[in-house]
């Protein structure tokens, strides 16, 4: 058996010298190498924004969308979205363990799991497309993928259907860094905050801002800050387009009596939404952007070009304990819980 890079460099056909993610084909051949899990997956659930530049292009044909999934594997090896770059993630069980991970791994054959890594760098295999679930950025499949030794995931909880536990393992990082970020006192803005990620952001942020704190749901219609309003996850619900930088700033502005936002959390999955975020946010304070519509050169000279300084994350999908952070929501808020199977599961 032949042996692997931990990173997964040996499935990289072109550029050479790259690792799998920013790499544009790898190599998806089913034959695992010594350090490989193989996976017999069961559904993808794709980034939102990749879905939702899928479904735009496809103009929501549901056979339009299998053909364009279908030809960003066969052509790239994995489910990277050449537009928006992003992939997603999957669920499936595990049907074969390199030798090289023995000991290593608390996995078994058998064991279902969800991986917690981008579908933009696991090599994938596509024989059929089996169902689209357009509303929750679904596709069952028969296929397999792989997953590197480097590559970290979850086995899927036994009290949580699969669905939701996916829907909500694929947004995991962004309660995660809600948690580790939001402090006592904080003014905290969620943009998009009725949305898949954000409600789960408000939650956390909602416990950790105290009696001294506000938390601030944005989001574009009645219909999903209703929702939001439903499960209670935040002190004041703005309707704005996160797209007008001059109606978010005067509508932050009033819900904050002149004081802005100590941290911006930005979770939507459209473009141009960068300086609405950094013109919420005081001088000094952080903006967290976990949607991948981001186009952070917009972000950084934006933030130059109105004077402030603030602190700006990337939005890393993994934090440590994130996994736990997210399908602990689920067990602890039975609104939320009721909402995600609804839309999500």
């Amino acid at each position: 058996m032949k042996k692997g890079c931990p990173y997964g460099t040996h499935r990289v056909i072109e550029p050479k010298n790259t690792l799998p993610q920013p790499a544009v084909k790898i190599d998806n051949t089913m034959e695992i190498y010594d350090n490989e899990i193989l996976i017999d997956v069961q559904t993808l659930n794709i980034d939102s924004a990749s879905f939702t530049q899928i479904k735009e292009e496809a103009k929501g044909k549901e056979e339009k969308i299998k053909e364009i999934m279908k030809n960003i594997v066969e052509t790239r090896g994995k489910h990277q979205n050449p537009v928006t770059g992003s992939g997603g993630m999957l669920i499936g069980t595990v049907k074969e363990i390199g030798p090289a991970l023995e000991g290593k791994v608390d996995l078994k054959v058998g064991d279902k799991i969800a991986t917690l890594v981008s579908l933009s760098l696991t090599p994938l295999k596509i024989d059929e497309i089996l169902a689209v679930r357009k509303d929750i950025d679904q596709v069952d499949i028969k296929g397999e993928a792989i997953l590197f030794e480097s590559g970290i995931y979850a086995v899927l909880p036994e009290d949580l259907p699969e669905n939701l536990a996916l829907s909500v393992l694929d947004v995991a990082g962004a309660p995660a860094q809600a948690a580790k970020l939001v402090k006592p006192g904080d003014n905290v803005l969620v943009i998009g905050g009725a949305g898949k990620s954000g409600m789960l952001c408000l939650y956390e942020a909602r416990k950790r801002v105290g009696v001294n704190g506000k938390v601030i749901c944005l989001g574009y219609s009645e219909e999903s800050l209703e929702r939001a309003k439903s499960a209670d996850l935040a002190d004041v619900y703005i309707k704005a387009d996160a797209t007008n930088a001059v109606e978010v700033l005067e509508k932050v502005k009033e819900a904050t009596n002149g004081e802005m936002t100590d941290i911006t959390i930005n979770c939507v999955n459209v473009p141009n939404t960068e300086m609405p975020s950094i013109l919420a946010t005081k001088d000094d304070g952080l903006i967290y952007f976990f949607s991948m519509a981001t186009n952070f050169t917009k972000a950084a000279l934006g933030a130059e070009g109105v004077g402030k300084d603030t602190t700006m994350i990337m939005g890393n999908g993994y934090t440590k304990g994130h996994a736990e952070i997210a399908l602990q929501i689920m067990r602890e808020s039975k609104e939320l819980r009721k909402i995600y199977e609804e839309l999500y599961a």
